[in-house]
């Protein structure tokens, strides 16, 4: 196939052609519309080009989506967005019942950034045998309100704080689910959590770098699900696992997600999301 100057550069011109062109190592890789970008020094440099996490279409189009599934009209939510089948999340669901059975079958989970109860509903069949469960919910302030007056019962809570919770009762596990990236100060809450020293601790899809120190990005985010950008980190593992030198690593784990085992920043493939399990020594 032959072209002249004139229909090469109509074609370059074309989305289609310029991933096609790049596909064959003969043109530019064409920058993404949505994901990750950038490298900040600091949240408030990253943070001034964006929105933030608590904007409350975000808050609207969850809210909305757990009440369909609720009523029994979806069965299966995940950052807002609405499936007709569930995608389970076996290493968390082998976790937690683990946990549960060195509890003689009980098990209390709070879940730190556990949105209205995403991860509650998706994977609560799993745990209805156990004798008796608790799932804690700490959020912002708006989702608490909300949560609390729409969706609490005898399993599910929501609570300000992780003190509030804790003050109720001593949690098993504390769960953090593409939580801590979206956090100003990751690494501060981190060292609080390891001064708790909950008996395990289970990070799920969490983002990782492959290589280097952590980077701050700019994440935005297809409108399809929301509109929305923030500042998302990606980590360092060993930086991270430093803070849980009294703690001992069961198992590592990929992103049950598909689209999430290669993570693109600045549209190249950079890192990935993870899990791990860790259990306090004794």
């Amino acid at each position: 196939m032959v072209f002249d100057e004139n229909e090469m550069e109509r074609l370059l011109k074309n989305l289609y052609f310029k991933k096609l062109l790049y596909k064959i190592g003969v043109g530019p890789n064409p920058k993404p519309a949505y994901g990750w970008f950038g490298d900040y020094p600091t949240w408030e440099a990253a943070r001034a080009q964006v929105g933030g996490y608590e904007q409350d279409n975000i808050l609207e189009k969850t809210r909305q989506s757990l009440q369909k599934i609720r009523s029994g009209e979806a069965v299966y939510e995940r950052d807002s967005v609405l499936f007709s089948h569930k995608e389970y999340p076996y290493p968390l669901i082998s976790c937690l019942l683990h946990i549960a059975a060195t509890r003689n079958n009980r098990l209390h989970v709070i879940d730190f950034g556990g949105s209205l109860g995403s991860t509650w509903f998706q994977i609560r069949d799993f745990l209805a045998p156990l004798a008796k469960i608790s799932w804690h919910i700490v959020e912002q302030k708006n989702y608490v309100s909300w949560g609390k007056a729409n969706f609490e019962d005898d399993v599910l809570r929501f609570y300000y704080t992780l003190e509030e919770s804790l003050n109720v009762c001593q949690a098993d596990v504390i769960l953090l689910s593409s939580v801590i990236q979206y956090m100003e100060e990751p690494h501060a809450f981190l060292s609080s959590l390891a001064k708790i020293a909950p008996a395990y601790i289970i990070f799920d899809r969490t983002s990782f770098i492959d290589n280097g120190d952590d980077r701050l990005t700019i994440q935005r985010v297809n409108p399809s699900i929301y509109e929305a950008s923030y500042p998302s980190w990606f980590f360092n593992k060993e930086k991270v696992l430093a803070h849980f030198d009294n703690y001992t690593l069961i198992a590592e784990f990929s992103s049950y997600v598909e689209g999430e085992a290669i993570l693109y920043i600045d549209g190249k493939p950079q890192a990935k999301d993870k899990g791990f399990f860790l259990k306090r020594k004794l």
